[in-house]
């Protein structure tokens, strides 16, 4: 009994050898189609909003150039930067903890600290209102009077629970991937534990911790609810303001136009910091070991930990489950017809989504060239895009040439799906990687076309990816709001909507049902992503 040679290039030619380079075809025409269909919708309305501010010439100058954009610039600056440095402490501490130390129950820290990322920050705001101020849960049940948290002080604190977790989620997972060698050395070296931390680990977080922190900022940048509940003037907030208490809308356009240059700004700035240095290993990298957490540092740790969940956590749940308490027996009905939207509007996207990004995937994948690796690009480009600009963007242009599809289910299901579309695309692509071109050259030598290979032995292959983007896209959608507010029909309500209208009017206690159905309905799919990656 003989083995193979361990390079497979010493075997010989083989017919199916899937090494040897393949000629790279043109991609069909149809596959052309579905990426057409996910990103059209929002695009094409966005160079229309362009052109619009462009076309304004002066009266767009005299609004980017005035004192009150400059205040939002450094309202929404100033925001950004506290939550960005405020979520880099807690993520990477509260990775270090579940990662490099011998703290226990690891394992059920790593999914408490990280479950935050269900709420979405409009309810962690409401909860802040809700419990604070004269009046508020805190004083009526406790009798301790507390501050009202709003303004700059709130939107900091309801954005920094909401998005930490970004921050922990990239931030972890390099740790465990990180190699030891360096920090062995330095140890050698006799270099103090926190000098370590500061010289050799942080470093090489470098990549990670970027790319969570550009989350982190984006989000930020983008928020909508939080800051409009704490009354903070935002870029957001102040655009839909412009929205929807003006009848000349310019002055929204050309605010919309310019968040979306700060958010370009925020991507490039990271870009900038990234540096040159290599972060892979040559070799496999060894675990790492596991810090000994002793008497009080051991009491500390749990502490910290405690507290993070309680506030990110308990104090949400628990403030929402007290006014759902005081607010029974009110004679309000069930929001059924909430639930229902929320439900239909995810569930459609996130069907749609699926159906167009498979043709995508295969389009950018097998067909790879500079033609289609623009449709990447621009799919991640809209993702990032600020999403009340987008919304702005499709206003503006269905009101003027869709007719009768202004503000109707058509148009919000296409640009729900159109927005998030990257999510699902990023999934099937990596799914498809793994799937041998082989196995498809196969299917066509017996006889099947393109479509019905793609349908009946690509689809089947790639289904994990497809499912997990789909269920991302229904994640995200259940709890999208500005998009909602201003492309839903009349009378479609969702649980977002339900929420932002009745924290807005000071009914905390209506607005605490639909959030904590929001919650439960989203953890749905969080657990079954959480799952399908075990």
């Amino acid at each position: 009994m003989t083995s193979a040679p361990a390079d497979p290039s010493l075997a010989g030619p083989t017919p199916l050898d899937t090494r040897r380079p393949r000629p790279r075809t043109r991609a069909p025409w149809w596959l052309w189609v579905p990426a057409l269909i996910a990103l059209v919708p929002t695009v094409v309305p966005f160079g229309f909003l362009i052109g619009r501010v462009i076309g304004e010439g002066t009266a767009a100058a005299r609004i980017v150039l005035s004192a009150n954009t400059a205040y939002l610039v450094w309202n929404t600056s100033w925001l950004i930067a506290l939550v960005v440095a405020t979520t880099a402490i807690i993520g990477v501490g509260a990775a270090w903890l579940t990662e490099r130390t011998d703290l226990p129950g690891r394992r059920i820290w790593r999914v408490v600290v990280a479950l935050p990322l269900v709420i979405p920050s409009y309810v962690v705001a409401l909860a802040l209102l809700s419990a604070t101020g004269p009046r508020g849960l805190l004083e009526q049940t406790l009798g301790v009077a507390v501050p009202s948290v709003v303004g700059l002080t709130g939107a900091w604190l309801a954005l920094t629970v909401a998005t930490y977790p970004f921050v922990y989620l990239t931030t972890a997972t390099a740790l465990r991937r990180m190699d030891p060698a360096h920090e062995e050395a330095a140890r050698g070296l006799r270099a103090s534990p926190w000098r370590v931390f500061r010289t050799i680990v942080v470093p090489q977080l470098r990549p990670s911790l970027g790319a969570g922190l550009l989350l982190v900022a984006l989000y930020s940048l983008s928020d909508f609810g939080a800051v409009s509940l704490m009354r903070f003037d935002s870029f957001t907030r102040v655009v839909y303001a412009q929205y929807a208490g003006r009848l000349d809308r310019t002055p929204a356009a050309v605010l919309a136009a310019l968040l979306v240059l700060l958010a370009l700004v925020v991507v490039w700035a990271e870009r900038a910091t990234r540096g040159r240095a290599a972060y892979h290993w040559r070799s496999m990298p060894r675990p790492a070991r596991i810090a000994r957490l002793t008497g009080g540092n051991r009491i500390a740790a749990l502490a910290s930990l405690t507290a993070l969940a309680l506030v990110a956590l308990g104090a949400p749940i628990g403030t929402l489950l007290g006014w759902l308490g005081r607010g029974t027996g009110s004679g309000r009905p069930f929001p059924w017809g909430a639930v229902a939207g929320s439900v239909a509007g995810s569930a459609l996207a996130a069907g749609l989504v699926a159906l167009l990004a498979l043709p995508t995937a295969v389009l950018v994948t097998r067909h790879a060239s500079r033609r289609t690796a623009w449709v990447e690009r621009i799919a991640y480009t809209v993702f990032a895009l600020p999403h009340i600009t987008v919304g702005l963007a499709v206003v503006f242009f269905s009101a003027r040439y869709l007719g009768g599809l202004y503000q109707s289910l058509i148009v919000l299901v296409l640009v729900y799906a159109s927005i998030f579309f990257a999510q699902a695309l990023g999934a099937a692509r990596s799914s498809l990687l793994q799937v041998s071109p082989s196995v498809e050259e196969a299917s066509r030598s017996l006889g099947a076309g393109p479509i019905s290979t793609m349908l009946r032995v690509t689809a089947p292959m790639v289904r994990r990816g497809l499912v997990s983007g789909s269920l991302l896209v229904f994640l995200t959608t259940m709890k999208e709001l500005p998009v909602t507010l201003l492309l839903r029909p009349t009378g479609f309500d969702t649980l977002a909507v339900g929420i932002w209208s009745s924290a807005d009017s000071v009914l905390f206690s209506r607005a605490a049902g639909p959030a904590l159905l929001l919650i439960a309905v989203s953890a749905v799919p969080m657990y079954l992503l959480a799952t399908r990656e075990r």
